[in-house]
């Protein structure tokens, strides 16, 4: 593993995230009570033994820069290899704008020239996993491909109109790429994640930019396996995965992870999942609380009612309050009397007194960051 590389794009389309993306990217949104979505991709790069990775930026990210700081969380701070943050920077070849992948990677040359890996691992950062990396890198050395493509099967994971979604023959070849369907025919939805050598990718990006191509997707994989001239597998990725495009994705991931089936599949003993460590006082509970299958940080003060919700650090819930399917991030307050069912607060929002919020299960209502209703 010493020979492979990974690189993480965070610039996808947010437009459907609303509130919850206004200042910062999809992989740095707050997920699970204590994790960001990045969490997920640099841990399960780090797991499988890889030590040189590459986060490439575009907009918003200044609070995934804060959050991933040195590496050190995820032992990436060595003085070689580790953790780059790549932010974009502007040149005359480069606006600051990536139009897609391949422009990012384009922008991010000197980081493929300087990193001596041979193998790159490719991923986005809008799809949750838990991957053995190790195992999808055998599976690409072993059987010859010039690129390897993760996949599940998972039904969850189809979007009309969205994604990307495979034909796999009996050897486990690619031999049919649908991007963007409005009604998916295949059965294999494609992960983001890819595995190739890294002087292949330099010379596919390299071709497809100055063709005025932007889609790894569209315009560089699917011609690959139209024209035969690269050898496309895929391999099956059997774990839990959810994929954050939506307002809607979000709240389902957080309250899936209320189920212990969820979380011991995500949050394995053999494949933990690191994050930046924040040093809080234990959470209190006061005499008079009542606290039924949530998720409860550090740093809280519960003194009211919370069911089945998910609190990040620092979350305040007075007394008499009552908080019911609901997402409260970090230092956010729901204040005496008030009543909140299907809502996700973002960071320090606040409910006053007496207040009452019901939002539909299927579309919640999303307070942003720093309001008070």
């Amino acid at each position: 593993m010493k020979d492979v590389m990974g690189i993480i794009y965070t610039g996808e389309g947010d437009a459907q995230l609303r509130e919850l993306t206004i200042t910062r990217a999809i992989a740095a949104l707050p997920v699970a009570s204590r994790y960001r979505v990045i969490d997920f991709l640099v841990s399960s790069m780090v797991n499988g033994g890889i030590k040189n990775i590459g986060v490439i930026m575009q907009k918003n990210y200044h609070s995934l820069m804060d959050h991933l700081g040195s590496g050190k969380e995820w032992d990436l701070h060595g003085k070689i290899d580790g953790l780059h943050i790549l932010p974009p920077f502007l040149t005359r070849e480069n606006v600051g704008i990536y139009p897609g992948v391949l422009d990012a990677l384009r922008s991010n040359t000197n980081f493929l020239i300087r990193s001596k890996q041979e193998t790159v691992v490719l991923s986005n950062s809008s799809i949750i996993y838990n991957a053995k990396m190790d195992e999808l890198l055998k599976f690409h050395q072993e059987s010859g491909a010039d690129l390897t493509l993760l996949y599940t099967k998972d039904e969850s994971m189809k979007r009309n109109e969205s994604g990307t979604y495979l034909a796999i023959d009996e050897n486990q070849n690619v031999v049919d790429i649908e991007v963007d369907p409005t009604h998916p025919s295949h059965d294999n939805t494609y992960m983001q994640v890819l595995v190739m050598k890294r002087e292949l990718m330099r010379e596919l990006v390299d071709k497809a930019v100055a063709h005025g191509l932007h889609s790894m997707d569209r315009d560089v994989i699917q011609q690959l396996v139209r024209d035969g001239h690269a050898t496309v597998k895929a391999c099956e990725y059997k774990g839990l995965c959810w994929r954050i495009d939506s307002v809607q994705s979000f709240f389902k991931f957080n309250m899936d992870i209320l189920d212990p089936k969820n979380s011991k599949g995500i949050f394995r003993d053999d494949m933990p999942i690191f994050t930046k460590v924040r040093d809080e006082m234990p959470a209190y509970y006061g005499d008079h609380c009542n606290v039924i299958n949530s998720i409860v940080a550090d740093g809280c003060q519960i003194e009211g009612t919370v069911e089945n919700s998910v609190l990040f650090r620092g979350v305040k819930i007075a007394p008499n309050a009552h908080v019911k399917n609901c997402i409260i991030m970090q230092d956010g307050q729901v204040h005496e009397g008030a009543y909140i069912e299907n809502c996700i607060l973002d960071k320090q929002a606040i409910i006053k007194r007496n207040s009452r919020l019901i939002g539909p299960q299927a579309y919640p209502i999303v307070i942003a960051k720093d309001v008070v209703v």
